[in-house]
């Protein structure tokens, strides 16, 4: 798998660009933070069989609880976004 690395900045700059490159790209991200941290980011096939929700679902009462409060608020759009 190609991995990309980018600044911060990047990111910030066109979000929605970034992230949909990322997933059509299958490229993983790697986001350099200004404190030279990193943080990736990874598409994930919708297709495929990804236990990491039902993971989380199983074994982390706090993610069921983080879950449930976000089903139960309302959502704004992403920019660029169209409903």
């Amino acid at each position: 798998m190609a991995i990309k690395t980018i600044p911060l900045s990047q990111l910030e700059a066109d979000p929605l660009g970034t992230l949909n490159s990322c997933a059509d790209s299958g490229q993983a991200l790697v986001i350099e933070l200004p404190d030279r941290r990193l943080i990736a980011i990874q598409s994930l096939d919708p297709s495929e069989d990804d236990s990491l929700i039902d993971e989380l679902l199983e074994s982390n009462p706090a993610f069921r609880t983080l879950l449930a409060k976000s089903k139960a608020s309302p959502h704004k759009p992403f920019p660029g976004e169209q409903r």
